[in-house]
């Protein structure tokens, strides 16, 4: 096995041992089957090498050629002379072995797609021609301590929309790895497509069949909804599609109120609302749900509470007519609630912020709804950057990752003490988190610092230098 050892120059001891497996595959192999190609692996991140094999070559071909696309000579191998020549599409990446198959080192995204590989007689006429699909994809982002177990999940904000309002779908948790999403008004059938986005972002927004100019497709997943109505509400079903090929769906029920109106006043309006006192607080503070124009007709009404798009539950019941409170089993404790309708929470804690409905019902069996949502206040902690390489020296492809262990946070990237400015060689993942730069450029060389920050405050990491 001396050869594979002297074809192999350079190479990595798995890809050694690939090349001697295929070597002694195709010495076996019958000489009247056809010629087939493999690519080891089926997907490649990028950044990685992948080779093809080649199986079943003719018995007497003169030349192997490698082409990208149907067209573009990569390069060829001629036999008995055993000197491989370049073609016009020769990159510097490829080398071509003497049974055929071919080795693609450091692969990027433009490298996708279709390769043939032809085979010649003495007279220079093709005897086989073989095609095979690279798929590349981008790396995946590992950020931080986040969970990469949490599912993906959908709120709607606000949990009940008023016709003739917006509402916002948001998505939490995205997976790192993501390489686009879909949007689908019921089940997941091609009549019932919204929109199909790409990440990165380069790529424009393609529109479905029941796309009706309303929708907006966020960068973050997220999937908003202007002057809504009663055909608006139902299903909504959101397919992410993974680089690793393990697509994910979450789902969420949209629902309408036509009893709201969209265009109230908050201060002057007679129909029922409700005001926080305060919408942020620290933890251990007290919050009052504050509720206005509670109806004299009311008979009971309830609070109930939903949170990152769970179903709301039932926290309190009160009966006006026979002034009866029913308490859900240890929610009283910390929370009083009047007989104007409001709420009180004391020493609030973390798992209390969320959003709260109050729903009333009247003696002609009518119901009206009103939503508050309110914040606990979190500091967040400080990040810090984590770099594949500092000592670049450029050519190379480098990826800087913002590590913080808190969710929910916007992320800024600072380069110099400056906003960085992205260009076409920087690709950020989708949450922020994961910066790659490729290929490294002088003009790329510096102090990187990120930035975590939520509602209430904000962090900057210690800056880590490139270059």
């Amino acid at each position: 096995m001396e050869s594979s050892v002297l074809l192999c120059k350079g190479c990595t001891p798995w890809q050694r041992l690939l090349l001697t497996a295929f070597l002694l595959t195709f010495w076996h192999l019958s000489t009247t089957a056809f010629v087939t190609t493999v690519s080891v692996p089926s997907r490649v991140a990028e950044g990685n090498d992948v080779l093809f094999l080649v199986h079943n070559l003719p018995e007497k071909f003169k030349t192997v050629a490698w082409f990208r696309g149907p067209s573009n000579m990569t390069a060829i191998y001629g036999l008995p002379d055993n000197l491989s020549r370049p073609g016009p599409a020769h990159s510097g990446r490829e080398t071509i072995f003497h049974n055929g198959s071919m080795l693609l080192e450091k692969v990027n995204l433009k490298d996708t797609g279709f390769y043939t590989v032809r085979t010649y007689n003495i007279h220079g006429n093709a005897i086989s021609t073989t095609y095979t699909y690279l798929n590349v994809y981008a790396p995946l982002w590992k950020c931080g301590l986040l969970d990469t177990s949490l599912q993906p999940t959908i709120e709607s904000v606000p949990p009940s929309v008023a016709e003739g309002g917006s509402v916002l779908l948001l998505v939490r948790n995205i997976p790192e790895n993501s390489v686009g999403f879909a949007w689908f008004k019921g089940m997941t059938a091609f009549k019932n497509l919204l929109g199909i986005r790409h990440l990165p972002f380069r790529k424009p927004i393609v529109f479905g069949p029941a796309y009706s100019g309303r929708e907006t497709l966020n960068s973050d997943g997220s999937l908003l909804l202007h002057s809504v109505s009663q055909k608006d509400r139902g299903l909504y079903i959101l397919r992410i599609v993974r680089a690793d090929g393990k697509d994910e769906e979450a789902q969420v029920q949209l629902q309408v109120d036509s009893s709201l109106s969209a265009f109230c006043n908050a201060l002057t309006s007679s129909r029922l609302m409700i005001q926080p006192v305060l919408r942020y607080v620290a933890k251990g503070e007290d919050v009052l749900l504050q509720v206005h124009n509670l109806p004299k007709e009311a008979l009971v009404f309830s609070w109930l509470k939903s949170n990152n798009g769970s179903p709301a539950r039932k926290l309190v019941e009160y009966n006006r007519l026979a002034n009866v409170i029913s308490w859900l089993p240890a929610e009283e404790i910390r929370k009083e609630v009047y007989e104007n309708g409001s709420l009180l929470l004391q020493n609030v804690i973390e798992s209390d912020a969320g959003m709260y409905t109050l729903e009333v019902l009247y003696n002609y069996f009518k119901t009206e709804r009103a939503n508050v949502e309110f914040y606990v206040k979190k500091s967040v902690t400080e990040p810090y950057v984590q770099i594949t390489d500092t000592t670049v020296t450029g050519g190379t492809s480098v990826i800087l990752t913002c590590v913080s262990p808190d969710t929910d946070v916007s992320i800024r990237w600072i380069f110099n003490n400056n906003n960085l400015e992205l260009t076409e060689k920087m690709t950020l993942s989708p949450t922020k988190c994961g910066l790659r730069i490729d290929p490294v450029g002088r003009e790329h060389f510096g102090l990187y610092q990120c930035e975590v920050s939520n509602h209430f405050s904000l962090q900057t990491s210690y800056p880590v230098r490139l270059g």
